[in-house]
């Protein structure tokens, strides 16, 4: 399949499914089969991940994730993600560096997610031990933006349009886990997706709290540097084994889902 390069990302992009059963498949009817709010647990949200990496491994290029993920089906899965999520996780630094804005601003995504029993929009969910937080970017000034903040120390928000809530958690309940279980029950998230980055998803990975990666592989390479992986961290004692559930393609660029054993 070739790209087209006047095509827009949405629900009737096609991809070449490779498996299971091969056959042509439109990202729309890809995910809206999924209903992964079923699998939702009642002390933690469904929690899957979406990446993009190069064929050597890399998850960002002069040190953004961007340059990667700009086939049209790439974007079409980036969006057709967070239709239907409840929250979207984002760690401090990549919210900054990525400079975020809204999490859903195409007026037929927010439709369709009234439709479906969701809100507008995902709630956008941020961790920083430090307290730092990068406030100046699009994110931060939109009204309608809904965000919930996890930090170990006091953060001002006052003069930020968005509806910001802070959770202030003590160094010992700064964990991961204790973050999804407050998302749960104080926010009602039966899924959530995490854009990374690499160190918010290496905790959540190191705490056992993944469920399903959604792994793009583009057809570039970074070559090397010190750009990093999708993970970081201490790494883990053992290997973490996942099941191969899909391998999609379009122009060149794989599109894999894994689904963690449990």
């Amino acid at each position: 399949m070739h790209a087209d390069p006047g095509e827009r990302p949405g629900p009737s992009v096609e991809l070449e499914r490779l498996y299971p059963n091969p056959r042509t498949i439109t990202v729309g009817e890809l995910l809206g089969s999924l209903a992964l709010e079923r699998f939702a647990g009642s002390d933690r949200p469904y929690t899957i991940a979406n990446f993009v990496e190069s064929v050597d491994g890399r998850a960002a290029f002069q040190g953004r994730s961007g340059p990667l993920g700009s086939d049209v089906g790439d974007r079409s899965l980036f969006h057709g993600l967070r239709e239907i999520v409840d929250a979207v996780l984002v760690g401090s630094r990549t919210l900054g560096t990525e400079r975020y804005g809204r999490m859903t601003r195409d007026p037929e995504r927010r439709q369709r997610r009234v439709a479906a029993g969701l809100s507008p929009e995902p709630l956008a969910v941020t961790v920083t031990r430090s307290g730092e937080l990068s406030q100046d970017i699009p994110l931060f000034e939109e009204p309608e933006a809904r965000i919930a903040v996890f930090a170990q120390t006091a953060v001002d928000t006052s003069r930020t349009a968005a509806n910001v809530q802070v959770h202030r958690l003590d160094p010992g309940e700064m964990t991961m886990t204790t973050a999804l279980r407050r998302l749960r029950v104080d926010h009602g998230v039966r899924v959530l997706l995490c854009e990374g980055g690499p160190t918010i998803f290496g905790a959540l990975v190191e705490e056992n709290l993944v469920d399903e990666l959604f792994l793009t592989v583009a057809p570039s390479l970074t070559g090397g540097g010190t750009a990093p992986a999708i993970t970081s961290g201490p790494g883990l004692a053992e290997l973490r084994e996942v099941t191969l559930a899909w391998a999609l393609e379009r122009a060149g660029t794989l599109f894999l889902r894994y689904q963690f054993e449990r």
